[in-house]
């Protein structure tokens, strides 16, 4: 028979219900005394386990970080699978009814240029996102890896914010289709059927 899950230690719960309440209505409108308050412990407990708001807030990101890390690169599907299936995923997020944008542009853009620890988990978040996509085109031999990484990384995020403002999950759609274009160009030949070559190279 197996073992129950273990209880989530306090840390985890005070990490679990400030991750929801900072996603879901914003990092300025929730202080800590919401926060022990929805857990029902006192705020001298909170801060046992952190120091300030800021050092939750950056515990908060850093943990988003390590869920949302891309898939492993061994992974079965083809490079370009794994590229394009990014969108597919992003259209069934934008489904959901608790999505509410990207956690880590909302982190700076309600706390500002200022908020430094922020900005940097931030900037490191975007990036390693950036390299996973220039990875796996490295691997379909494209020449201008590093550029067309940026670009598609400004898809995902530009369908994010389609989405945010028009309430509509197919924009993510849209940007599959724009990817295709990018790849295509690259001479990514993109077939379901077949394996994928670039300008006559079996991958």
């Amino acid at each position: 028979m197996a073992n129950p899950p273990a209880k989530p230690t306090m840390k985890e719960r005070i990490l679990d219900t400030a991750d929801r309440l900072f996603y879901l209505e914003g990092i300025r409108a929730i202080g800590v005394d919401t926060i022990a308050a929805e857990i029902g412990i006192s705020k001298r407990t909170l801060y046992n386990h952190f120091p300030s708001k800021d050092a939750l807030i950056s515990a908060y990101l850093e943990r988003r970080f390590l869920q949302h890390t891309p898939p492993d690169k061994r992974s079965e599907k083809s490079p370009v699978e794994q590229i394009l299936g990014t969108f597919d995923s992003l259209e069934r997020r934008f489904s959901s009814k608790d999505f509410r944008g990207c956690p880590f542009v909302n982190a700076v853009a309600e706390l500002g240029a200022d908020a430094k620890p922020v900005r940097k988990i931030a900037i490191a978040f975007k990036e390693s996102r950036r390299l996973w996509f220039r990875d796996l085109l490295v691997q379909l031999g494209v020449s201008s890896a590093e550029a067309l990484a940026t670009q598609l990384v400004l898809l995902v995020d530009g369908s994010i914010a389609q989405d945010l403002v028009r309430d509509d999950p197919a924009m993510a759609r849209a940007a599959k289709e724009a990817a295709k274009v990018l790849l295509t160009s690259a001479g990514v030949r993109i077939d379901e059927s077949q394996p994928t070559t670039v300008q006559g190279k079996k991958k």
